[in-house]
């Protein structure tokens, strides 16, 4: 009879077990089951972009990037199209308040700050505020004997109305003409409408060469350049905080893993090999538009 107890209490306590451990493998099925659900009911976004084009691919690369992280991280479904149609970044900038449009990638300034949320990382390294010059082959002697007082006063520059540089090159003295057309520009400074037209350093190079079979005679500046604080920044809408955050965490982590320095560094290879051997003199301006909160401009990747 003992024999019997024993292994009867032996028998139930077996059986106990075996139905905790159903309940909690059902438990765990059904946990997973929800969250599944929840991760495929997470809705996907594609963001559209804007500006588009080959001197602002190294933008959206970084974006890309950033987004990888953000995927990895927290699993998000979020996905990239370019704005196709050709508007100003005025027009871009109104896109993107309206909703049509979701990030962007431009320069900053005050006005740019109360219109929409930046996400203060700049992306360029300080590289759009360094402004080597595209000039008429020809004039390259008249300008390398010229002193910094001549180079600003009896030059005539050519900029977009969009650039948010225009004012930051007139507060600083020098002559600006605008045309609402980038494309216009390049017509313009062959047909000797202004004297030189500032280009940051990672964008003169491809425009040149993308320029010069419709305009053989342009060329690039040898003796100087420009340099203004000018960080670049992603923008979203005001009211799209969780986007904002994501970019930032995701920018955060490709500073932290390396990933976002050796991008930089593909794609300004060329650059960073020209401002090691440059002669160029550099002049430097004050930036009057930044706001109290723009990020510092950092170059040591431009060295290391």
């Amino acid at each position: 009879m003992k024999h019997f107890v024993t292994t009867g209490g032996s028998f139930i306590r077996r059986r106990l077990a075996l139905m905790r451990t159903a309940q909690g493998l059902l438990c765990a099925l059904l946990c997973a089951c929800v969250f599944g659900q929840a991760a495929a009911q997470a809705p996907a976004r594609t963001l559209t972009y804007f500006p588009v084009g080959p001197i602002y691919e190294y933008r959206w690369k970084v974006l890309e990037l950033a987004l990888d992280h953000v995927r990895k991280a927290e699993g998000a479904v979020i996905d990239l199209r370019p704005y196709d149609e050709k508007v100003t970044q005025n027009r871009g900038i109104h896109l993107l308040q309206s909703g049509e449009i979701d990030v962007i990638a431009l320069g900053t300034d005050r006005e740019r700050e109360v219109a929409m949320r930046p996400i203060r990382i700049d992306i360029s390294r300080g590289t759009v505020g360094y402004r080597v010059f595209l000039i008429s082959q020809a004039d390259q002697e008249r300008i390398a004997r010229m002193d910094d007082e001549a180079f600003r006063t009896q030059l005539t520059f050519g900029l977009s109305s969009q650039w948010a540089d225009v004012p930051v090159m007139r507060a600083n003295g020098y002559k600006v003409v605008t045309a609402t057309d980038y494309d216009r520009l390049f017509p313009m400074l062959a047909a000797h409408r202004f004297d030189a037209l500032p280009r940051g350093i990672a964008e003169a190079d491809i425009e040149l060469k993308a320029q010069r079979p419709t305009y053989p005679q342009l060329a690039l500046e040898k003796t100087r350049a420009l340099f203004f604080p000018y960080p670049i920044y992603f923008w979203v809408s005001l009211d799209d905080v969780q986007l904002a955050g994501q970019i930032e965490r995701g920018l955060d982590a490709a500073l932290a893993d390396g990933s976002l320095k050796r991008l930089f560094q593909t794609y300004h290879a060329s650059m960073i090999k020209d401002m090691k051997r440059s002669t160029r003199r550099v002049i430097r301006l004050d930036n009057p538009l930044l706001s109290p909160d723009a990020a510092e401009i950092d170059t040591r990747w431009w060295w290391h």
